[in-house]
């Protein structure tokens, strides 16, 4: 494979340019009709397929996401796997209140490592910021438990640059995770060139844009109500006829590589300096199969180039979020 493993932060924590997220894993939350069977499946077939980081969260699911991947890793080697949960979300009220109070965020380390089945966690995201926690406090917490060796990398997710400035007053911080692709390109030109210049990984989520950037959409899809497609703002017009638009420039690429649209796309993020880790998430074994193939697959610079052409129109949008932060 030509994609070396890559350093997250200023940890001695690796992981492959693609890793896995998790979220269609156990988040009968966020997904419909989802069987513990293919989550399973899933995450083994990952590990199976050469990827090594697998992202989740105590949110899907309130924590049966975490279940089920300590579940399918038991019978790999778990010094071979990066593991990666977020957390933040805190329902003793009665209600979903997103919460970085140092003993919190605590208690909520431990219950992930006891879903997960393991003593350490190579990331920890705080998953959203809180109104009220100084960042700074939040993310010591995570540096104490760092010391006791439950967790290797600090990360934030969902946070602001000046958020992330604010967290980072210590230089705790190892990496962030929040949504970029080629049609949401808001942090490249503020976040992630602070990131680089302070050795913080970036790792984006909804690479494919819920499966626009894979080529499998044309101009007559029609979304009902209550999927959640009908409610993103990349599923409009204008926008959405301009994102096929861009897509089609991707295919000539992927016939030349004997690819698919989706396996060029991400080949392009894994060659994106700004970009550490990307992980597309997969609702079915065969789709994380075929996502790790991208792992194959090197663009060469005329080839990057081009798709960056493509979807420039994209960089002078503010997009903002395809879902809204929780409150």
């Amino acid at each position: 494979m030509s994609h070396q493993p890559i350093t997250i932060g200023k940890t001695n924590v690796t992981a492959t340019r693609l890793g896995l997220g998790t979220n269609a894993v156990g988040g009968y939350n966020l997904f419909p009709d989802l069987k513990d069977e293919t989550g399973l499946e899933i995450v083994k077939a990952g590990l199976e397929h050469g990827i090594t980081l697998l992202d989740t969260a105590y949110v899907y699911g309130l924590g049966h996401s975490e279940e089920l991947v300590g579940q399918a890793i038991k019978s790999f080697d778990r010094e071979k796997i990066t593991l990666a949960t977020k957390g933040a979300h805190d329902f003793s009220s009665g209600q979903e209140v997103i919460n970085n109070d140092p003993q919190f965020l605590i208690k909520q380390v431990d219950a992930s490592l006891k879903r997960l089945g393991t003593d350490y966690l190579d990331i920890y995201y705080i998953h959203f910021p809180d109104k009220t926690t100084p960042k700074a406090e939040a993310v010591g917490a995570l540096e104490k438990l760092r010391k006791q060796g439950k967790i290797k990398a600090i990360g934030l997710s969902n946070f602001s640059l000046a958020q992330i400035k604010e967290a980072n007053t210590d230089g705790y911080v190892d990496v962030v995770e929040d949504e970029f692709s080629l049609l949401h390109q808001d942090h490249a030109v503020e976040m992630m060139p602070y990131l680089k210049e302070n050795q913080i990984s970036f790792i984006p989520y909804f690479p494919l844009a819920s499966g626009l950037l894979t080529g499998k959409y044309d101009q007559n899809v029609k979304f009902s109500d209550d999927d959640i497609r009908s409610q993103i703002a990349d599923f409009q017009e204008p926008r959405y006829s301009k994102a096929l638009a861009a897509v089609e420039q991707v295919r000539p690429i992927a016939r030349d590589h004997h690819a698919t649209v989706a396996q060029i796309i991400l080949a392009w993020y894994m060659k994106n300096p700004l970009i550490s880790v990307v992980i597309p998430g997969a609702k079915k074994p065969d789709q994380v199969i075929a996502n790790a193939k991208a792992m194959r697959i090197t663009l060469n610079d005329s080839e990057y180039e081009t798709i960056d052409t493509a979807f420039a129109d994209f960089k002078k949008v503010k997009s903002g979020k395809s879902l809204a932060d929780p409150e």
